[in-house]
C-alpha cells in the first residue's frame, strides 16, 4: 500500500468547454455544461479500454495457465490462493459470532474481508447456479472491466482521448492488476471511486454518493473517497451554495459505517474488525513502519526480505507519482485520492504500499502515464509494466514468498 495531462499541452475532450484546461485542473469541481450527462458519444468509445483490458487479461491468464503447466496443478487452484480463499469463505460460511481466540490474540478470520464482494458472490451463485469460486472470478473479472472503462472515462474528462487511451493501456498492464484475474475487491473498489470522481467532477452528488458506498462496503481503503466527496461538498458550497453536495459526503461512508456497526452487533465486539486486522494479520497503522522499511533496506540490502524489498521500492515509487501529479497540477480530486491512499498505504505494517494496493492508488499511475504518455519513457513504462505483471502474476500464483 497505491498528472495528468500536461494541463499546457493536451485539450479537454469537447471544444464547446467553456473552462479553460488550467482552471478545470486546478478545480475540486468543474462547471455544469457538458458535464451534465455521461454522453453518449463516450460511451461509443467503451470498446477501447474494452479491448486493452481484454488484452491485458490474456496477459494474465496465460502467465496463470504456464504457471499450473510447468509447476502442477490445475488453473483454478492456481487462482484459489491468497485473499481469494477468504473472499470465498466469507461468501460461503458468513461471519463468526464470536471472534476466535489462540495464544492470548484473535485468529484471522473472515471479519477482516469487507461484505461487498462476498455478498455479490453469493447472489450471483444463487442466481445462476454457479459455483461460488466461478462466481467470484466472473466478477472479480468484470468489476476489473468495469474499473479499466471507470478510469479510461475519468483520464477522457480532463486530459482528452488520446491521453485516456495511453493511460488506460499502463492501468491494465501495471503489475497489481493481476488481482482482477482472482478474486478480489479492487475491482469493485477501482470501479466506484474512479466513477464516483467523474460523478464529483460532474456535480453528481448524489450518484458520487452511493459509488462510494459501493467502494466503502467492499474494502476500507476506499474511505479516501470520502474526503474527496468532502472536498468537492465544500468547495460546491462556498462557490455556489450548493447544499445539495453534502450528499455525496454523508453516503459515500455508509458502507463501511454499516458494516463495522453490524459485525459489532454480530459478535458484540465493537472493535471486532481492528482486532481481526491486529490480531489475525498483524496488521495496523504505524508512522514507524515506512522508516524502518527504508532503514533496513538502505543498510541491509543484499539481505533483506523479498516483501521488505517490494515495499521500499514501491514507497519510493508513490513519492514519485505524487511530485509527478503535483508538479503537473492533476485534478485536485485525483491528487487527492491518490495521495491519500498512497499515505495509507505506506503507514499500514506490515502490507505496505504494493502493487496491488498502488492499484487502488490509481490516480498515481494515470500521474506518470499523462505525465510520459508520448515518446520513448512512455514505451519504457508501459513495456517495463508488461514485463513485471507477467513476472508478479507467476510469483504471486507459484509462490507464497511474497504476498499480493
Amino acid at each position: 500500500m497505491t498528472s495528468f495531462s500536461d494541463a499546457r499541452r493536451v485539450p479537454v475532450a469537447s471544444a464547446a468547454a467553456a473552462t479553460s484546461v488550467a482552471e478545470r485542473t486546478s478545480a475540486p469541481t468543474v462547471a455544469p455544461g457538458r458535464l451534465s450527462g455521461f454522453g453518449d458519444r463516450m460511451w461509443r468509445s467503451t470498446w477501447r479500454p474494452g479491448v486493452i483490458y481484454l488484452a491485458s487479461r490474456a496477459v494474465v491468464v496465460l502467465t496463470m495457465g504456464l504457471v499450473a503447466v510447468f509447476a502442477g496443478g490445475s488453473l483454478g487452484g492456481r487462482i484459489y490462493r491468497w485473499d481469494s480463499i477468504w473472499y470465498l469463505r466469507a461468501s460461503g460460511n458468513g461471519y463468526p459470532t464470536h471472534l476466535p481466540m489462540g495464544h492470548g490474540h484473535v485468529l484471522a478470520n473472515t471479519i477482516a474481508f469487507f461484505p461487498g464482494l462476498p455478498f455479490l458472490i453469493r447472489g450471483l451463485s444463487g442466481l445462476t447456479g454457479m459455483s461460488q469460486f466461478s462466481a467470484g472470478v466472473a466478477i472479480s473479472s468484470i468489476t476489473g472491466l468495469t474499473a479499466t472503462i471507470g478510469v479510461w472515462a475519468l483520464v477522457r474528462e480532463y486530459a482528452g482521448d488520446r491521453a485516456a487511451n495511453r493511460a488506460t493501456i499502463l492501468f491494465a498492464l501495471f503489475p497489481g492488476s493481476f488481482v482482477f484475474s482472482m478474486i478480489y475487491s479492487e475491482g469493485l473498489v477501482i470501479t466506484g471511486a474512479a466513477f464516483g470522481l467523474l460523478a464529483l467532477m460532474r456535480r453528481k452528488w448524489i450518484l458520487a454518493g452511493l459509488l462510494g458506498l459501493m467502494a466503502t462496503a467492499a474494502a476500507p481503503i476506499a474511505l479516501a473517497f470520502v474526503l474527496c466527496c468532502a472536498w468537492a461538498a465544500v468547495g460546491a458550497i462556498r462557490r455556489d451554495r450548493d447544499w445539495r453536495s453534502l450528499a455525496a459526503p454523508v453516503l459515500a461512508p455508509l458502507g463501511t459505517l454499516v458494516y463495522l456497526v453490524w459485525i459489532w452487533r454480530h459478535t458484540g465486539v465493537a472493535s471486532a474488525f481492528s482486532q481481526t486486522e491486529r490480531g489475525g494479520w498483524r496488521s495496523f497503522l504505524s508512522i514507524a513502519y515506512p522508516f524502518r522499511i527504508i532503514g533496513g533496506y538502505l543498510t541491509h540490502p543484499l539481505s533483506s526480505y523479498a516483501n521488505n524489498t517490494l515495499v521500499f521500492f514501491c514507497i519510493i515509487g508513490v513519492v514519485v507519482a505524487v511530485v509527478i501529479g503535483l508538479r503537473d497540477r492533476q485534478p485536485s480530486l485525483l491528487m487527492l485520492y491518490g495521495a491519500t491512499v498512497g499515505a495509507l498505504a505506506i503507514l499500514t505494517a506490515p502490507v505496505g504500499p504494493r502493487p496491488r494496493i498502488i492499484l487502488d492508488a490509481f490516480p498515481l499511475i494515470l500521474a506518470v502515464a499523462v505525465r510520459y504518455q508520448d515518446g520513448w519513457k512512455y514505451r519504457l513504462a508501459v513495456g517495463t509494466s508488461a514485463i513485471l505483471l507477467v513476472a508478479f502474476t507467476a510469483y504471486q500464483v507459484g509462490s507464497w514468498s511474497v504476498f499480493p
